[in-house]
């Protein structure tokens, strides 16, 4: 074998080495924008989503990251407080947000959604150096840093401006597809004109 033949199966064999490698990636970690934002998997969030966009989207949630927020969302999960929370906030190439159970239920008024919060007391900013990458969850909150308290937002594109002054409490770990199809706001600020798409319903999953 000639010294250019090898040279050439070695440029072949390293490529293979590398595609191999980025599919196995991939395959585990549909978001790698944010895989070193994963959590164990042991604590998620389950949410149907009903309206446009169906389907079940899974949330990996950070106790780690942000004990004091995921400690109330999945307080407000288990009580059915999401049940039925519309998506009032929508931007294309941004963000979906929900998670407003006092004015967003589907089954009443919802001009007001995204005013309100649920009965447990705001938050303290749990502000973390993870990024703002596709996928990631954050918490909802007013010009206060300590005011999030039930409200949160599903990335559907990278958004770094949002470091550090934001709460990360979770990644989507499967069902990022059916985030991508959730009705889009085409209101004022991203709001949903029409009937929003909504959260049937929101289970917490505790791993063993």
């Amino acid at each position: 074998m000639n010294k250019n033949t090898l040279y050439a199966w070695i440029a072949f064999l390293v490529g293979a080495v590398l595609v191999v490698g980025y599919a196995l990636k991939t395959e585990f970690s549909p978001l790698p924008g944010a895989a070193n934002a994963a959590g164990s998997g042991e604590l998620q969030l389950e949410i149907t989503i009903t309206g446009q966009a169906n389907g079940i989207v899974v949330i990996d949630l950070l106790p780690d990251l942000a004990p004091l927020h995921v400690a109330q969302v999945t307080t407000l999960a288990r009580r059915g407080d999401y049940d039925g929370v519309v998506f009032h906030r929508v931007i294309d190439g941004f963000m979906a947000q929900t998670g407003d159970v006092q004015f967003g239920l589907a089954t009443g008024d919802t001009s007001r959604a995204g005013m309100g919060g649920s009965d447990l007391p705001d938050i303290p900013a749990e502000f973390s150096d993870v990024t703002f990458a596709a996928g990631i969850v954050g918490m909802a909150r007013s010009s206060n840093p300590n005011s999030a308290n039930s409200q949160f937002f599903i990335m559907l594109a990278p958004g770094d401006f949002l470091d550090g002054q934001y709460t990360v409490i979770g990644q989507v770990s499967s069902g990022f597809a059916v985030v991508q199809a959730i009705k889009l706001g085409l209101g004022a600020n991203g709001s949903v004109i029409g009937a929003p798409d909504m959260m049937r319903s929101v289970r917490v999953l505790e791993g063993e």
